[in-house]
Protein backbone atom coordinates (compact mmCIF):
# COMPACT_ATOMS: atom_id res chain seq x y z
CA UNK A 1 0.00 0.00 0.00
CA UNK A 2 1.31 3.60 -0.97
CA UNK A 3 0.22 6.06 1.70
CA UNK A 4 2.70 8.11 2.62
CA UNK A 5 2.79 10.73 5.13
CA UNK A 6 2.39 14.30 5.05
CA UNK A 7 5.35 15.38 6.79
CA UNK A 8 7.82 16.29 3.89
CA UNK A 9 5.81 17.21 1.16
CA UNK A 10 5.63 21.37 0.03
CA UNK A 11 1.77 20.27 -1.52
CA UNK A 12 0.00 17.44 -1.91
CA UNK A 13 -0.15 17.94 -5.74
CA UNK A 14 2.09 19.85 -7.88
CA UNK A 15 0.58 20.27 -11.74
CA UNK A 16 2.81 21.24 -14.35
CA UNK A 17 0.41 23.07 -17.38
CA UNK A 18 -1.83 26.05 -16.26
CA UNK A 19 -4.18 25.69 -19.39
CA UNK A 20 -7.63 24.14 -19.63
CA UNK A 21 -6.85 20.40 -18.24
CA UNK A 22 -4.44 21.75 -15.48
CA UNK A 23 -6.07 24.86 -14.02
CA UNK A 24 -9.73 22.87 -13.92
CA UNK A 25 -7.53 19.50 -12.58
CA UNK A 26 -6.23 22.58 -9.82
CA UNK A 27 -9.62 23.92 -9.10
CA UNK A 28 -11.41 20.56 -8.71
CA UNK A 29 -8.70 19.37 -6.39
CA UNK A 30 -8.19 21.98 -3.94
CA UNK A 31 -12.22 21.95 -3.37
CA UNK A 32 -11.43 18.31 -2.23
CA UNK A 33 -9.28 19.60 0.18
CA UNK A 34 -5.98 19.23 -1.60
CA UNK A 35 -3.13 21.64 -1.51
CA UNK A 36 -2.02 22.32 -5.36
CA UNK A 37 0.95 23.99 -6.85
CA UNK A 38 -0.45 24.98 -10.15
CA UNK A 39 2.87 25.70 -12.25
CA UNK A 40 3.10 27.45 -15.74
CA UNK A 41 6.86 28.10 -17.51
CA UNK A 42 5.00 31.04 -19.57
CA UNK A 43 4.75 34.16 -17.32
CA UNK A 44 2.18 36.50 -18.84
CA UNK A 45 -1.07 35.33 -16.78
CA UNK A 46 -2.84 36.10 -20.18
CA UNK A 47 -1.33 33.29 -22.41
CA UNK A 48 -3.32 31.09 -24.14
CA UNK A 49 -2.50 28.06 -26.78
CA UNK A 50 -3.01 29.11 -29.99
CA UNK A 51 -3.52 25.76 -32.39
CA UNK A 52 -6.91 24.84 -31.29
CA UNK A 53 -10.16 24.27 -32.46
CA UNK A 54 -11.29 27.04 -29.77
CA UNK A 55 -14.69 24.59 -29.42
CA UNK A 56 -15.70 22.74 -26.01
CA UNK A 57 -17.77 19.74 -26.94
CA UNK A 58 -21.21 19.37 -24.82
CA UNK A 59 -19.35 16.36 -23.14
CA UNK A 60 -17.33 18.79 -20.94
CA UNK A 61 -20.51 20.85 -19.46
CA UNK A 62 -20.92 19.05 -16.69
CA UNK A 63 -17.25 20.08 -15.58
CA UNK A 64 -17.50 23.49 -16.53
CA UNK A 65 -20.86 23.37 -14.75
CA UNK A 66 -18.90 22.66 -11.61
CA UNK A 67 -16.26 24.56 -11.92
CA UNK A 68 -18.48 27.30 -12.22
CA UNK A 69 -17.63 28.51 -15.28
CA UNK A 70 -20.79 28.98 -16.84
CA UNK A 71 -21.53 32.47 -16.06
CA UNK A 72 -17.99 33.68 -17.24
CA UNK A 73 -18.32 32.03 -20.77
CA UNK A 74 -21.96 33.53 -21.27
CA UNK A 75 -20.77 36.58 -20.31
CA UNK A 76 -17.86 36.46 -22.50
CA UNK A 77 -19.92 36.14 -25.24
CA UNK A 78 -19.02 32.30 -25.54
CA UNK A 79 -21.34 30.97 -28.49
CA UNK A 80 -23.61 27.55 -27.47
CA UNK A 81 -22.09 25.09 -29.83
CA UNK A 82 -24.56 23.96 -32.45
CA UNK A 83 -23.36 23.11 -35.70
CA UNK A 84 -24.53 21.14 -39.11
CA UNK A 85 -22.45 18.76 -41.15
CA UNK A 86 -21.98 18.62 -44.85
CA UNK A 87 -21.61 14.95 -46.17
CA UNK A 88 -21.84 13.29 -49.71
CA UNK A 89 -25.77 12.62 -48.58
CA UNK A 90 -26.16 16.61 -48.10
CA UNK A 91 -26.60 18.29 -44.83
CA UNK A 92 -26.90 16.76 -41.25
CA UNK A 93 -28.69 19.36 -39.23
CA UNK A 94 -29.18 17.88 -35.18
CA UNK A 95 -32.42 19.53 -33.80
CA UNK A 96 -34.26 19.01 -30.97
CA UNK A 97 -37.00 17.07 -31.28
CA UNK A 98 -40.55 18.24 -31.02
CA UNK A 99 -41.53 18.90 -27.35
CA UNK A 100 -38.27 17.53 -26.46
CA UNK A 101 -35.46 19.06 -24.21
CA UNK A 102 -32.84 21.46 -26.27
CA UNK A 103 -29.70 19.48 -27.78
CA UNK A 104 -26.94 19.20 -25.26
CA UNK A 105 -24.14 22.06 -25.79
CA UNK A 106 -21.15 23.48 -24.59
CA UNK A 107 -19.26 26.62 -26.10
CA UNK A 108 -17.24 27.70 -28.92
CA UNK A 109 -14.81 30.42 -27.51
CA UNK A 110 -11.51 31.29 -28.11
CA UNK A 111 -8.25 30.16 -26.24
CA UNK A 112 -7.35 34.03 -25.83
CA UNK A 113 -10.73 34.22 -23.60
CA UNK A 114 -10.82 30.98 -22.17
CA UNK A 115 -7.26 30.30 -21.10
CA UNK A 116 -6.80 33.50 -19.39
CA UNK A 117 -10.48 33.23 -17.65
CA UNK A 118 -10.03 29.53 -16.18
CA UNK A 119 -6.65 29.92 -14.96
CA UNK A 120 -7.67 33.52 -13.10
CA UNK A 121 -10.65 31.10 -11.73
CA UNK A 122 -8.16 28.66 -10.35
CA UNK A 123 -5.80 31.12 -8.80
CA UNK A 124 -7.91 32.64 -6.95
CA UNK A 125 -9.11 29.33 -5.61
CA UNK A 126 -8.40 28.13 -1.75
CA UNK A 127 -5.43 25.86 -2.09
CA UNK A 128 -4.29 26.61 -5.05
CA UNK A 129 -1.14 28.39 -5.43
CA UNK A 130 -0.14 29.42 -9.02
CA UNK A 131 3.10 30.15 -10.00
CA UNK A 132 3.72 31.23 -12.86
CA UNK A 133 7.12 31.18 -15.02
CA UNK A 134 8.06 27.85 -13.44
CA UNK A 135 8.96 25.29 -16.34
CA UNK A 136 10.26 21.65 -14.85
CA UNK A 137 13.39 20.44 -15.50
CA UNK A 138 12.89 17.22 -14.19
CA UNK A 139 11.22 15.07 -11.49
CA UNK A 140 12.12 14.03 -7.87
CA UNK A 141 12.28 10.45 -7.13
CA UNK A 142 12.03 8.27 -3.91
CA UNK A 143 11.62 4.68 -3.31
CA UNK A 144 11.08 4.04 -7.08
CA UNK A 145 8.37 6.57 -7.75
CA UNK A 146 8.17 10.40 -8.28
CA UNK A 147 7.95 12.73 -5.09
CA UNK A 148 8.05 15.76 -6.97
CA UNK A 149 9.54 17.89 -9.41
CA UNK A 150 12.60 20.08 -10.24
CA UNK A 151 11.68 23.72 -11.56
CA UNK A 152 13.43 26.44 -13.02
CA UNK A 153 12.10 30.01 -12.01
CA UNK A 154 12.54 34.12 -12.77
CA UNK A 155 14.15 32.97 -9.16
CA UNK A 156 16.62 30.17 -10.42
CA UNK A 157 15.90 26.73 -9.27
CA UNK A 158 13.80 25.23 -7.07
CA UNK A 159 12.70 21.79 -5.31
CA UNK A 160 8.80 21.57 -4.79
CA UNK A 161 8.13 17.97 -3.47
CA UNK A 162 4.55 16.76 -3.41
CA UNK A 163 2.72 13.09 -3.25
CA UNK A 164 1.65 13.26 -6.46
CA UNK A 165 3.08 14.94 -9.91
CA UNK A 166 0.30 15.76 -12.72
CA UNK A 167 1.59 16.48 -16.37
CA UNK A 168 -1.00 18.73 -18.17
CA UNK A 169 1.75 20.21 -20.05
CA UNK A 170 0.34 19.29 -23.83
CA UNK A 171 1.46 16.73 -26.59
CA UNK A 172 5.01 17.27 -25.51
CA UNK A 173 4.52 16.73 -22.46
CA UNK A 174 8.00 17.15 -20.65
CA UNK A 175 6.67 15.70 -17.62
CA UNK A 176 6.06 12.48 -19.55
CA UNK A 177 9.13 12.01 -20.92
CA UNK A 178 10.76 12.38 -17.18
CA UNK A 179 8.38 9.57 -15.85
CA UNK A 180 9.05 7.35 -19.36
CA UNK A 181 5.79 6.69 -19.94
CA UNK A 182 4.98 5.07 -23.08
CA UNK A 183 3.55 6.30 -25.88
CA UNK A 184 1.94 5.47 -28.87
CA UNK A 185 1.92 7.36 -32.23
CA UNK A 186 -0.38 7.19 -35.06
CA UNK A 187 0.30 9.18 -37.91
CA UNK A 188 -1.89 11.78 -39.45
CA UNK A 189 -2.01 11.97 -43.41
CA UNK A 190 -3.82 15.61 -42.95
CA UNK A 191 -2.53 18.31 -42.45
CA UNK A 192 -4.23 21.50 -41.26
CA UNK A 193 -4.75 25.78 -40.95
CA UNK A 194 -7.06 27.84 -39.90
CA UNK A 195 -7.80 31.98 -39.69
CA UNK A 196 -10.21 34.32 -37.77
CA UNK A 197 -12.29 36.49 -39.53
CA UNK A 198 -14.61 39.08 -37.61
CA UNK A 199 -18.34 40.00 -39.33
CA UNK A 200 -18.65 36.50 -40.95
CA UNK A 201 -21.77 35.26 -41.72
CA UNK A 202 -22.69 31.40 -41.59
CA UNK A 203 -26.30 30.28 -42.66
CA UNK A 204 -28.26 30.04 -39.68
CA UNK A 205 -25.55 31.87 -37.09
CA UNK A 206 -24.29 28.19 -36.36
CA UNK A 207 -21.04 26.15 -36.70
CA UNK A 208 -20.17 24.13 -39.95
CA UNK A 209 -18.12 21.24 -40.97
CA UNK A 210 -17.18 19.57 -44.06
CA UNK A 211 -16.59 15.98 -44.37
CA UNK A 212 -15.54 15.83 -48.10
CA UNK A 213 -13.64 12.54 -48.42
CA UNK A 214 -10.68 13.06 -47.23
CA UNK A 215 -10.88 16.65 -47.19
CA UNK A 216 -12.07 18.35 -43.80
CA UNK A 217 -13.01 21.88 -43.09
CA UNK A 218 -14.83 23.43 -40.28
CA UNK A 219 -16.41 27.36 -39.52
CA UNK A 220 -17.33 27.45 -35.65
CA UNK A 221 -18.51 31.19 -34.60
CA UNK A 222 -16.86 32.57 -31.56
CA UNK A 223 -17.09 35.44 -29.28
CA UNK A 224 -16.88 38.69 -29.55
CA UNK A 225 -17.83 38.01 -33.37
CA UNK A 226 -15.03 36.11 -33.99
CA UNK A 227 -15.47 33.03 -36.41
CA UNK A 228 -12.25 30.44 -36.91
CA UNK A 229 -12.31 28.78 -40.30
CA UNK A 230 -10.15 25.48 -40.43
CA UNK A 231 -9.39 23.38 -43.33
CA UNK A 232 -7.80 20.10 -42.84
CA UNK A 233 -6.93 18.51 -46.26
CA UNK A 234 -5.16 15.13 -47.64
CA UNK A 235 -1.27 15.89 -47.58
CA UNK A 236 -1.75 14.80 -51.22
CA UNK A 237 -2.43 18.50 -50.88
CA UNK A 238 0.81 19.60 -49.61
CA UNK A 239 3.03 20.80 -52.42
CA UNK A 240 0.59 23.51 -53.58
CA UNK A 241 -0.11 24.82 -49.71
CA UNK A 242 3.71 25.02 -49.38
CA UNK A 243 3.80 26.78 -52.52
CA UNK A 244 1.29 29.27 -51.91
CA UNK A 245 -0.42 29.07 -48.58
CA UNK A 246 -2.47 32.03 -48.90
CA UNK A 247 -4.08 31.82 -52.21
CA UNK A 248 -4.23 27.50 -51.59
CA UNK A 249 -6.36 28.36 -48.01
CA UNK A 250 -8.43 30.95 -49.74
CA UNK A 251 -9.43 28.60 -53.27
CA UNK A 252 -10.12 25.41 -50.67
CA UNK A 253 -12.68 27.38 -48.55
CA UNK A 254 -14.62 29.36 -51.57
CA UNK A 255 -14.87 25.90 -53.11
CA UNK A 256 -17.07 24.76 -50.10
CA UNK A 257 -20.99 23.93 -50.19
CA UNK A 258 -22.25 26.90 -49.32
CA UNK A 259 -19.16 28.31 -48.16
CA UNK A 260 -18.31 30.64 -46.25
CA UNK A 261 -18.02 34.55 -47.73
CA UNK A 262 -14.69 35.13 -46.26
CA UNK A 263 -14.20 37.23 -49.15
CA UNK A 264 -16.58 39.95 -47.39
CA UNK A 265 -15.40 39.72 -43.92
CA UNK A 266 -12.42 40.46 -42.03
CA UNK A 267 -9.49 38.54 -41.58
CA UNK A 268 -8.33 39.42 -38.13
CA UNK A 269 -5.53 36.72 -37.59
CA UNK A 270 -2.85 35.26 -39.66
CA UNK A 271 -2.87 31.90 -41.11
CA UNK A 272 -2.26 29.28 -38.36
CA UNK A 273 -1.65 25.89 -38.53
CA UNK A 274 0.69 22.66 -38.67
CA UNK A 275 1.79 19.99 -41.56
CA UNK A 276 2.38 17.29 -39.11
CA UNK A 277 0.14 16.18 -35.98
CA UNK A 278 -0.14 13.09 -35.26
CA UNK A 279 -2.41 11.49 -32.35
CA UNK A 280 -0.64 10.40 -29.58
CA UNK A 281 -2.05 7.71 -26.84
CA UNK A 282 0.20 7.56 -23.62
CA UNK A 283 -0.26 5.50 -20.13
CA UNK A 284 -2.00 8.07 -18.05
CA UNK A 285 -0.06 7.19 -15.20
CA UNK A 286 3.30 5.98 -13.57
CA UNK A 287 4.51 5.55 -9.94
CA UNK A 288 3.48 8.86 -8.52
CA UNK A 289 2.62 10.86 -11.68
CA UNK A 290 -0.56 11.86 -13.50
CA UNK A 291 -0.99 12.43 -16.80
CA UNK A 292 -4.59 14.98 -18.09
CA UNK A 293 -5.93 16.50 -21.39
CA UNK A 294 -3.75 16.22 -24.44
CA UNK A 295 -0.44 14.49 -22.20
CA UNK A 296 -2.14 11.72 -22.11
CA UNK A 297 -4.25 11.38 -25.45
CA UNK A 298 -3.84 13.88 -28.21
CA UNK A 299 -6.69 13.24 -30.48
CA UNK A 300 -7.24 14.30 -34.15
CA UNK A 301 -7.87 18.08 -34.17
CA UNK A 302 -10.31 17.85 -37.16
CA UNK A 303 -12.85 16.80 -34.22
CA UNK A 304 -12.55 19.16 -32.03
CA UNK A 305 -12.49 17.34 -28.75
CA UNK A 306 -8.94 17.72 -26.97
CA UNK A 307 -11.06 21.02 -24.91
CA UNK A 308 -13.51 18.75 -24.18
CA UNK A 309 -11.54 15.92 -22.88
CA UNK A 310 -8.65 18.06 -21.16
CA UNK A 311 -11.54 19.08 -19.04
CA UNK A 312 -13.49 15.63 -18.59
CA UNK A 313 -9.89 14.10 -17.87
CA UNK A 314 -9.19 16.93 -15.27
CA UNK A 315 -12.55 15.73 -13.40
CA UNK A 316 -11.53 12.22 -13.54
CA UNK A 317 -8.03 12.50 -11.98
CA UNK A 318 -9.69 14.97 -8.95
CA UNK A 319 -12.82 12.26 -8.63
CA UNK A 320 -10.20 9.43 -8.27
CA UNK A 321 -7.15 10.71 -6.52
CA UNK A 322 -8.37 13.48 -4.45
CA UNK A 323 -8.09 11.39 -1.03
CA UNK A 324 -5.51 9.62 -1.64
CA UNK A 325 -3.47 13.05 -2.72
CA UNK A 326 -4.23 13.97 0.77
CA UNK A 327 -3.03 10.91 2.90
CA UNK A 328 -6.13 9.23 3.11
CA UNK A 329 -5.82 6.48 0.76
CA UNK A 330 -3.87 4.32 -1.36
CA UNK A 331 -2.25 6.54 -4.19
CA UNK A 332 -1.27 3.65 -6.59
CA UNK A 333 -4.51 1.93 -6.10
CA UNK A 334 -6.51 5.70 -7.48
CA UNK A 335 -3.99 6.25 -10.14
CA UNK A 336 -5.04 2.65 -11.16
CA UNK A 337 -8.75 3.79 -11.02
CA UNK A 338 -8.13 6.79 -12.65
CA UNK A 339 -5.79 4.72 -15.66
CA UNK A 340 -8.83 2.39 -15.81
CA UNK A 341 -11.43 5.21 -16.62
CA UNK A 342 -9.42 7.40 -19.34
CA UNK A 343 -8.76 4.02 -21.20
CA UNK A 344 -12.51 2.91 -20.67
CA UNK A 345 -14.13 6.49 -21.70
CA UNK A 346 -11.59 7.27 -24.56
CA UNK A 347 -10.29 4.24 -25.93
CA UNK A 348 -12.69 3.37 -28.86
CA UNK A 349 -12.97 7.62 -29.44
CA UNK A 350 -9.21 7.52 -30.26
CA UNK A 351 -9.47 3.96 -32.03
CA UNK A 352 -11.73 5.37 -34.77
CA UNK A 353 -10.13 8.87 -34.49
CA UNK A 354 -6.95 7.17 -35.63
CA UNK A 355 -8.15 5.01 -38.32
CA UNK A 356 -9.93 8.00 -39.91
CA UNK A 357 -6.87 9.94 -39.78
CA UNK A 358 -5.41 7.83 -43.02
CA UNK A 359 -7.49 10.14 -44.74
CA UNK A 360 -9.74 6.93 -46.17
CA UNK A 361 -13.03 7.49 -47.38
CA UNK A 362 -15.83 6.49 -44.99
CA UNK A 363 -16.13 2.80 -44.38
CA UNK A 364 -19.56 1.30 -44.47
CA UNK A 365 -20.65 1.62 -41.38
CA UNK A 366 -19.84 5.16 -41.37
CA UNK A 367 -21.48 5.58 -44.98
CA UNK A 368 -24.49 3.85 -43.11
CA UNK A 369 -24.63 6.06 -40.38
CA UNK A 370 -24.06 9.52 -41.72
CA UNK A 371 -26.20 8.84 -44.78
CA UNK A 372 -29.22 8.10 -42.39
CA UNK A 373 -28.79 10.81 -40.02
CA UNK A 374 -28.96 13.72 -43.04
CA UNK A 375 -32.38 11.65 -44.01
CA UNK A 376 -33.60 11.22 -41.05
CA UNK A 377 -34.09 13.99 -37.72
CA UNK A 378 -33.65 11.21 -35.07
CA UNK A 379 -30.82 9.78 -36.61
CA UNK A 380 -29.20 13.00 -36.93
CA UNK A 381 -29.58 13.56 -33.37
CA UNK A 382 -28.22 10.20 -32.58
CA UNK A 383 -25.07 11.30 -34.81
CA UNK A 384 -25.33 14.91 -32.73
CA UNK A 385 -24.72 13.19 -29.52
CA UNK A 386 -21.77 10.83 -30.74
CA UNK A 387 -19.88 13.79 -32.33
CA UNK A 388 -20.13 15.68 -29.21
CA UNK A 389 -18.77 13.11 -27.24
CA UNK A 390 -21.73 12.04 -24.62
CA UNK A 391 -21.99 8.78 -26.25
CA UNK A 392 -19.31 6.18 -27.12
CA UNK A 393 -19.38 3.88 -29.88
CA UNK A 394 -20.61 1.46 -29.22
CA UNK A 395 -23.67 3.04 -28.24
CA UNK A 396 -23.29 5.29 -31.12
CA UNK A 397 -23.45 1.65 -33.46
CA UNK A 398 -26.25 -0.02 -31.51
CA UNK A 399 -28.52 -2.56 -32.93
CA UNK A 400 -31.55 -0.41 -32.93
CA UNK A 401 -29.62 2.44 -34.35
CA UNK A 402 -28.03 0.26 -37.26
CA UNK A 403 -31.67 -1.02 -37.68
CA UNK A 404 -33.26 2.57 -38.03
CA UNK A 405 -30.32 3.93 -40.10
CA UNK A 406 -30.71 0.71 -42.68
CA UNK A 407 -34.56 1.31 -42.65
CA UNK A 408 -34.21 4.75 -43.27
CA UNK A 409 -31.65 4.39 -46.24
CA UNK A 410 -33.56 1.65 -47.80
CA UNK A 411 -36.58 4.04 -48.27
CA UNK A 412 -34.15 6.35 -50.33
CA UNK A 413 -32.72 4.15 -52.04
CA UNK A 414 -31.01 6.03 -55.04
CA UNK A 415 -30.73 9.33 -53.47
CA UNK A 416 -27.00 9.38 -53.04
CA UNK A 417 -25.19 12.86 -53.61
CA UNK A 418 -21.85 12.61 -55.41
CA UNK A 419 -19.61 15.57 -53.61
CA UNK A 420 -18.10 18.43 -56.43
CA UNK A 421 -15.47 16.47 -57.82
CA UNK A 422 -12.68 19.61 -57.06
CA UNK A 423 -13.00 18.72 -53.24
CA UNK A 424 -12.97 14.74 -53.25
CA UNK A 425 -9.68 12.91 -53.72
CA UNK A 426 -11.43 9.39 -54.01
CA UNK A 427 -10.53 8.91 -57.26
CA UNK A 428 -6.72 10.37 -57.03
Amino acid sequence: MTKPESAGYDYDVVISGASLAGSAAAILLARRGVRVALLERRSDPDAYKVLCTHSITANAYPVLDEIGLIPALEEAGAVRNQSRLYTRWGWIEPRAAPGGPELPYAYNVRRSTLDPLIRSRAGDTPGVDLLLGHQVTGLLREAGRSSGVRVSTPQGEREIRARLVVGADGKDSAVAKYAGAPVRLHENARFGYLAQYRDLPLPGGIGHVWFLEPDMAYAFPNDDGVTVVAVLPDKKRLPAFRKDLEGSFSAFVRALPEAPPIDAAERISKLIGTVNYPLHSRKPTAPGVALIGDAALTADPLWGVGCGWALQSAHWLAAALAPAATGQGDLDRALAAYARKHWRRLRGHQYLAADFATARPFNPMERLMFSAAARDEAMARHTYLFASRLIGPLRFLNPVALARASAVNLRHRGGTVVPPEHLSHAGS
